[in-house]
């Protein structure tokens, strides 16, 4: 086996890691209880069978209520979630697998229904214009509440207790959600952040509240526990709008995370063609590796040899893999035998119920649930 292959080891900066390939934090939405807690039958089940991961990082876990913004997705603000998650640790761990909880805060990307009407925050009052899947089906966005210092405050507090509940959970670590349009994203791009405050303007300012954060963050668990994920070319998605200062300022933040001694950096490569688009990136692993000097980890539609070629090459050190980890819970076996790959359907990704989340077999398996 070559050592340099996405099935190889990887034993650097403090990650043991019996492979690299991640399972990436996808959206399932399948906490469909009134505690929007994971639950041991699905969640279980779902994450224990996908153990073989070298790193599983979970679908976005909100932190407080205020960061909710898709229907039945699960929380870590309560203490009948963070048990619920700790069944989930413990059957990912007795498979000898590791598990990083994704923290998540959607800002603007919600609705009222989600807040008792109330308005959903952002840095800025600017509509994103999506589109906000809601009990009562797809909904337009609305014009959102322009965060407080008091609204950031509590904000910061919230993710120190989300990674306060995910060591009590047992998880190995935990990421920042930090891209795709949500609330951290929101204070980096001009298109969604006008604010004169101090958490406006400069580089500086609009990634202020991002390092709030991790500093909170690493006050509950060791930096080595800790890993960020961005999305540096996101373009006419989720609101965001790139523009001149859009690559300068995730250059200019991931190259200060040097000074952390992170578990890893999680990008992903654009999720439109971004060819024609001025000042956008279109090979981001490629463009950042250079800037960073810590385990550097990459998405976005990769195959195998993919996988294995941006490996080699030097530009990342680890690969996350989300839909065909979706309908192949023991993709690493299906990588290490060249098994063939089996199909996702997207019709199932979101609905509740076992349907496409727990009844994907694997290899000489019949389906079952």
């Amino acid at each position: 086996m070559d050592k340099n292959s996405v099935v190889s080891p990887y034993h650097k900066h403090h990650l043991n890691l019996s492979n690299r390939v991640v399972m990436a934090p996808m959206t399932r939405s399948r906490a469909a209880n009134d505690a929007h807690k994971p639950t041991d039958a699905l969640h279980g089940t779902y994450y224990e069978q996908r153990s073989s991961a070298g790193l599983i990082i979970t679908e976005g876990t909100q932190v407080s209520k205020e960061a909710v913004g898709y229907i039945n997705t699960p929380g870590i603000y309560s203490e009948a979630q963070v048990e619920g998650w700790k069944n989930v640790t413990k059957r990912v761990h007795d498979q000898g697998g590791k598990i990083f909880a994704q923290l998540w805060h959607v800002g603007r990307i919600s609705h009222p229904d989600f807040h008792n009407g109330e308005l959903p925050l952002a840095p800025s009052a600017i509509n994103p214009n999506e589109k906000s899947f809601t009990p009562e089906g797809f909904k337009p966005t609305v014009t959102p509440k322009a965060m407080t210092i008091a609204d950031i405050e509590r904000t910061v507090s919230d993710f120190k207790q989300a990674a306060k509940h995910a060591v009590e959970a047992g998880f190995d670590g935990v990421e920042i959600h930090s891209s795709n349009g949500y609330l951290f994203h929101q204070f980096f791009c001009n298109c969604s952040n006008s604010r004169t405050d101090a958490y406006g303007g400069c580089i500086d300012n609009k990634t202020r509240f991002f390092f709030e954060v991790l500093e909170a963050v690493k006050t509950e668990l060791s930096e080595d526990k800790i890993g960020v994920r961005f999305n540096p070319s996101l373009n006419g998605l989720f609101g965001i709008t790139l523009d001149e200062d859009t690559i300068p300022t995730f250059e200019n933040i991931i190259t200060k995370l040097n000074d952390y001694n992170l578990a890893y950096v999680h990008l992903s490569q654009p999720f439109t063609d971004v060819s024609n688009v001025r000042h956008a990136v279109q090979d981001v692993a490629k463009h950042f590796r250079p800037l960073y000097n810590g385990t550097l980890m990459i998405n976005g539609g990769y195959t195998k040899e993919k996988a294995n070629k941006v490996i080699q090459n030097g530009h990342a050190d680890l690969v996350s893999f989300g839909k065909l980890f979706i309908s192949n819970p023991d993709l690493v076996a299906r990588f290490k035998t060249d098994a063939e790959l089996a199909d996702w359907n997207e019709d199932t990704f979101y609905t509740p119920g076992p349907e496409g989340y727990t009844d994907y077999p694997k290899m000489n398996e019949t389906q079952k649930v």
